[in-house]
């Protein structure tokens, strides 16, 4: 995960020669695709407010292009980091933390696919099975390098929900795909992430209660600990076909753990770094989550928190995408 960087000027403030002057593609971090699961996944959310409450379509349509937008110029940016430093891509992969967030490519893809389908299917199925195949690949070296054992207990971060979310978010997506092979490969996906997910979680928790608190850095990463049980939930109701008992215990409980940790996170004492992207997909899974459950259950309190969770979110996201361009044009990002 990059280190925390502020984007506050110090003054005297330095040239934009001297901004630059070690700015390079080498430093481009793989964390920042989290920014289009954020954004594709706010999108997905506004067109289920669409659906459910009758919410302008433009909206979601909208952030749903600019999501395509910032793949294509993140996936091009990337491309060029792997062509010019293989080396540092390389390193990057072997990470025991920073190794996760590649996880946030396959993600992305799958997203997509559900973002893009309206207007091109052939697309859509071709981008949901690159991202399935990418998901299966991370959760297989996720396992494998846990089982070499001897690893420290503090290199365990909420990043590695990643590898188990990424295979989850293959039943969230993949719905409706007409390949004959899709339901099976959506219920291995369930499988795979209703086990790993829970394993994961209780090694994440573990770590965080016997050993010190993460370095504000990485903080906002505890976020990620919403992820298995809304995306469960979201995965969950469309391997079943609707929203029952089982599926109201997730949603529940991951509601619960994002009011413990959300005034964790959201401390002024935190500096901006493109880590903070890692807060976006987690909530707009809850967001997902809460407006499919309030559309289920009915009642206006339900549908309130659907709406001020989604609110919440857009404005969230919103902040996050000013203060990356910022940090992106004054060559911040990238050294």
């Amino acid at each position: 995960m990059s280190p925390p960087m502020s984007v506050t000027p110090s003054l005297p403030g330095p040239s934009a020669s001297s901004a630059h002057a070690g700015a390079s593609i080498r430093h481009l971090p793989v964390n920042l695709f989290a920014s289009v699961m954020g954004l594709s996944g706010l999108a997905l959310a506004w067109r289920l407010a669409h659906r459910n409450l009758d919410v302008p379509a433009f909206i979601g349509e909208a952030v749903g292009a600019l999501a395509v937008a910032v793949f294509v110029v993140m996936a091009a940016a990337y491309l060029a980091k792997l062509a010019k430093h293989p080396d540092a891509v390389r390193a990057e992969f072997h990470h025991p933390v920073g190794g996760n967030f590649f996880g946030t490519i396959a993600i992305s893809l799958l997203l997509l696919s559900s973002l893009i389908e309206p207007y091109s299917a052939t697309t859509a199925h071709a981008l949901w099975t690159l991202g399935g195949l990418g998901a299966f690949t991370l959760a297989f070296i996720a396992v494998s390098r846990l089982l070499k054992g001897q690893l420290e207990s503090a290199l365990v971060m909420p990043a590695w929900l990643l590898s188990g979310v990424a295979t989850l978010d293959i039943a969230v997506t993949g719905r409706d795909m007409p390949m004959a092979w899709a339901p099976e490969m959506n219920l291995i996906a369930g499988a795979l992430g209703a086990m790993l997910a829970p394993v994961l979680f209780v090694m994440i928790v573990s770590r965080l209660v016997h050993r010190d608190p993460l370095a504000p850095g990485v903080t906002p990463s505890l976020m990620m600990l919403v992820a298995p049980f809304e995306v469960g939930f979201l995965a969950y109701t469309n391997i079943v076909g609707g929203v029952d008992r089982f599926a109201a215990v997730l949603f529940y409980f991951g509601l619960f753990l994002f009011l413990v940790i959300a005034p964790k996170v959201f401390r002024p004492s935190i500096a901006f770094s493109p880590a903070w992207w890692g807060i976006s997909f987690p909530i707009a899974a809850l967001a997902s989550a809460a407006l499919k459950y309030a559309h289920h259950a009915g009642g206006l309190p339900l549908q309130g928190l659907a709406i001020a969770l989604l609110g919440a979110l857009s404005v969230a996201l919103a902040v996050l995408f000013v203060r990356t361009v910022r940090i992106v044009l004054n060559g911040q990002l990238f050294r």
